[in-house]
């Protein structure tokens, strides 16, 4: 590991340092777009940090189709690694690069070593709940039957600009507003709309037509 690397580990991942302080427990790697990081039901092979790039979580179906669990990015962590560590079980998800990734490995026993240090657990525990918390917003917002598709059409209804709070347009659709706010940063990744404060600009209108054509009739 280099120094640049190693400076941006502390800089992003303060409570490592501690609690792992041979660099020799990390191996660094550099990956380009579309490069499959891990995938489901197999070992986990350690504990990813991200120094850049993002990563794609998701779980699949017998069907072939795809969900979106979250995403991570750097100074970020893989719920789904960090829970296979914790109890030694196969992943449940698979990661995927989406965009040019630097990421540093903590192998599984310098992992469990680590989380014997109080900030480095602290850590990791606390992102964990964050990303549970996540999950739980994607379980209900699943539960409310396409309610992307809901959304999708509710901007179209008020125009190419769309003078509202996320908090309304939850109201409006009968949601809570975290899960509201998910969808939208998830519609501005794709370049469909442009998020701003109490303001929201549709860009590409099509798209989300075509998507709120997918509500249940």
């Amino acid at each position: 590991m280099n120094s640049t690397d190693r400076q941006a580990l502390a800089q992003l991942y303060p409570s490592l340092a501690e609690a792992v302080p041979a660099s020799d427990a990390l191996t660094v790697m550099e990956v380009p777009t579309g490069t499959t990081l891990f995938r489901e039901q197999e070992p986990c092979g350690g504990f990813p940090l991200l120094l850049s790039g993002e990563v794609r979580v998701s779980r699949s179906a017998s069907s072939g189709r795809e969900l979106e669990l979250y995403r991570v990015v750097p100074g970020d962590m893989c719920l789904v690694s960090s829970s296979c560590l914790f109890v030694d079980q196969p992943l449940s998800a698979h990661g995927v690069s989406v965009k040019p990734t630097r990421l540093a490995l903590l192998s599984p026993t310098a992992f469990r070593e680590a989380l014997a240090h109080a900030g480095f657990r602290d850590f990791v525990l606390g992102l964990f709940a964050a990303r549970l918390a996540d999950l739980t917003g994607l379980i209900e917002a699943i539960a409310f039957q396409r309610l992307d598709s809901r959304l999708a059409a509710a901007l179209l209804g008020h125009g190419t600009q769309v003078h509202a709070t996320h908090q309304a347009l939850a109201d409006e659709l009968g949601t809570v507003r975290e899960i509201v706010t998910r969808l939208l940063h998830r519609f501005e990744r794709d370049g469909w709309v442009e998020l701003s404060r109490e303001c929201i600009t549709v860009r590409d209108s099509a798209a989300l037509r075509s998507l709120a054509a997918l509500q249940p009739r």
